[in-house]
C-alpha cells in the first residue's frame, strides 16, 4: 500500500468528520422542540403555610414479596407540606411532594370536618383522615405527618385549624398568614444521615461479600485436599 502524502494526511480528518466539523463549524440543531408551561395550579394560589416534614400513609391491607401484610403505617415522602389558598376562591388545600422527585403523595382540601390528633402520643407527629387526591382518584387515606420538632408541630396544627375555618365559611381567607420553613440546616442533615446510611450500608455488604468469598475458597481447598488424599 502506497504511503500516505502528508497534504491526503491532513485532509482525513476533513474526508472522515466532514469539512466543517474539522473546521470547527457551530450546527444548528435539525428540530428545536418547542418550550412547554407545565402548570402545577399552584400559579393561582398563594402560600400560605409551608414547613418540612415526613409523611406515612396507613396501609390497611397488601401483598408484598408475595407475602400479605395488614395494619401497618407506609412511608409517603419527606419534603415541604403546604397550605395553599386559592387567589379567587379564597379556599385552602394541603399539598405536600417529595422533595427530590416532586412526585405528589398528598392533596386534598382541608374539610372543615378534619380532626388532628396526636400520634401515639408524639408532640411532633400528627394523624389525621381526608379525602385525597395525590394518585388522581378521590380515595380516604389516613396519614400520619412528622415534624422536626414540636413547635413546627404545634404551627401546622394551628394553620390546619384556621384552614378549617376558612373553608367551613367561619373565617375571613385573608386571616391566612404565611408561615414558611427556612431551616435548610435540618435539610442537609437529614441528606448528611442518608449518605453515611448508605455508606454503612455499602461496607456491610462488602464484608458480606468478602465473607463469602473466604467460605467459598476454604470449601474450594478442602475439596482439593480430599480429592488428593
Amino acid at each position: 500500500m502506497a504511503e500516505e502524502k502528508p497534504a491526503e494526511a491532513a485532509a482525513a480528518p476533513a474526508a472522515a468528520f466532514g469539512a466543517d466539523e474539522a473546521a470547527g463549524g457551530d450546527f444548528a440543531p435539525l428540530y428545536q422542540a418547542p418550550k412547554v408551561d407545565v402548570k402545577t395550579h399552584e400559579e393561582d394560589e398563594i402560600v400560605v403555610f409551608k414547613m418540612r416534614a415526613k409523611l406515612f400513609v396507613f396501609v390497611k391491607e397488601d401483598v408484598y414479596g408475595g407475602e400479605k401484610r395488614t395494619d401497618f403505617w407506609k412511608e409517603r415522602g419527606t419534603g415541604d407540606v403546604k397550605l395553599l389558598r386559592h387567589r379567587e376562591m379564597g379556599k385552602i388545600r394541603l399539598l405536600m411532594r417529595q422533595e427530590k422527585t416532586l412526585k405528589i403523595c398528598a392533596n386534598h382540601l382541608v374539610a372543615p370536618t378534619v380532626e388532628i390528633t396526636e400520634n401515639v402520643g408524639s408532640d411532633r407527629s400528627w394523624v389525621f383522615t381526608a379525602a385525597d387526591f395525590a394518585d388522581e382518584e378521590l380515595k380516604t387515606e389516613t396519614f400520619a405527618i412528622k415534624f422536626g420538632n414540636s413547635d413546627k408541630a404545634k404551627k401546622f396544627k394551628e394553620s390546619v385549624e384556621l384552614a378549617k375555618k376558612i373553608n367551613g365559611g367561619e373565617a375571613d381567607p385573608s386571616l391566612a398568614v404565611a408561615i414558611a420553613d427556612d431551616d435548610e440546616d435540618e435539610k442537609k442533615e437529614d441528606t448528611k444521615k442518608e449518605e453515611g446510611e448508605k455508606k454503612e450500608e455499602k461496607k456491610e455488604e462488602k464484608k458480606d461479600e468478602e465473607v463469602d468469598k473466604a467460605a467459598e475458597e476454604l470449601s474450594k481447598a478442602k475439596i482439593e485436599g480430599s480429592e488428593d488424599a
